[in-house]
């Protein structure tokens, strides 16, 4: 069979290289989109990551793909209907890296809480000066966990190294675990009341689209600080934007927004102006969150550690091979004809 991986950096190709004994395999740099898929239209597998498209006017193109083994946990960015009714298996990367993740949690919060980028920036010019870097402890402060899957776990265990107090809210709750790691359910009104810093940790779907929303802002307490390193949809950036020019989100920590391919690429920005394909007024306001000094973005990042790379090269070259063997493994959705 036919791969093709994309999106894939020179020194990942090499975990590829024992399936070229039985497959022939295709690397590419570029995403899959539809102004490229017809190139690939011999494919048997696709490889992609979390930016390109599998949408099914995409997918259409690819008559011939069997399997899409996405190198992510993440699936939003696929039809998993479309492939359902024909006949695609799409196979995911469950488990990566729940520490990398919660520990970029991390990393996000303590460069707002001790003002580190603006801290270093004004060093490296020279300015010693104390003024307006005044940060806080997180000691003592309680952090709101929403989604306790096992990277919300890794952040919880963390926080309580810092001796922070923890509330969650999770739609399956797990009381034993709630024991075992020191925290205590909450609902999600008392969340966002209660908690000094607030961390996301659920997945996007249409439950959990704009799941922050201005009524949610509303419930939550003066000064409040939001990290994000889940899905971009789960924020509604409009009213994060509203929120922090009122002061109830002092600063915010986000890897994630939505429409976040779009902003990498200059030129897709205006490709979708005239096509109309994105949400241009949530552009703007990625934009406006790009440019505060209360706000700290990464991009998406937050899973790109050496070792967790490595565990999604080898989770998605088993997937592959598995299902070559007609044993396919991780399987989020399978075709239905």
């Amino acid at each position: 069979m036919k791969i093709i991986v994309f999106e894939v950096e020179e020194w990942e190709r090499r975990a590829f290289e024992q399936l070229k004994t039985e497959h022939e395999i295709e690397f590419v740099n570029e995403l899959l989109t539809m102004d490229n898929v017809k190139q690939y239209a011999d494919a048997d597998i696709v490889a992609p990551f979390i930016y390109s498209d599998l949408s099914a006017g995409v997918l259409k193109h690819l008559g011939r793909v069997k399997l899409v083994a996405t190198r992510s946990t993440g699936f939003d960015h696929i039809d998993l209907e479309y492939c359902k009714g024909n006949n695609i298996t799409v196979c995911n990367v469950p488990v990566y890296g729940d520490n990398t993740v919660a520990e970029h949690v991390f990393g996000l919060l303590l460069a707002i809480s001790h003002n580190l980028v603006a801290a270093v920036d004004r060093t490296r010019r020279g300015d010693f000066s104390q003024t307006g870097l005044q940060g806080f402890d997180l000691l003592g402060k309680t952090l709101g966990v929403i989604g306790t899957g096992s990277i919300g776990q890794c952040v919880i265990e963390i926080a309580k190294g810092f001796r922070m107090n923890v509330v969650a809210c999770d739609v399956k709750q797990n009381e034993q675990l709630a024991s075992k790691l020191g925290f205590r359910y909450v609902t999600m009104d008392e969340l966002l009341a209660t908690s000094d810093i607030i961390t996301l940790h659920v997945p996007s779907n249409e439950k959990t689209r704009n799941l922050i929303s201005g009524e949610a802002f509303a419930k939550m307490k003066d000064g409040v600080v939001l990290i994000n390193t889940a899905r971009g949809d789960i924020v509604d950036v409009k009213a994060l934007v509203k929120a922090i020019a009122d002061g109830k989100v002092a600063a915010a920590g986000l890897d994630v927004l939505p429409e976040e391919s779009v902003i990498r690429e200059e030129a897709e920005l205006l490709h979708s102006v005239y096509h109309k394909k994105y949400d241009l007024e949530t552009l703007l306001f990625n934009h406006i969150l790009l440019r505060l000094r209360n706000v700290i973005i990464t991009p998406h990042s937050a899973f790109n550690t050496r070792e967790a790379v490595e565990r999604i090269l080898s989770t998605t070259v088993d997937n592959i091979a598995s299902f070559s063997r007609g044993e396919p493994r991780n399987v989020t959705s399978k075709g239905r004809k």
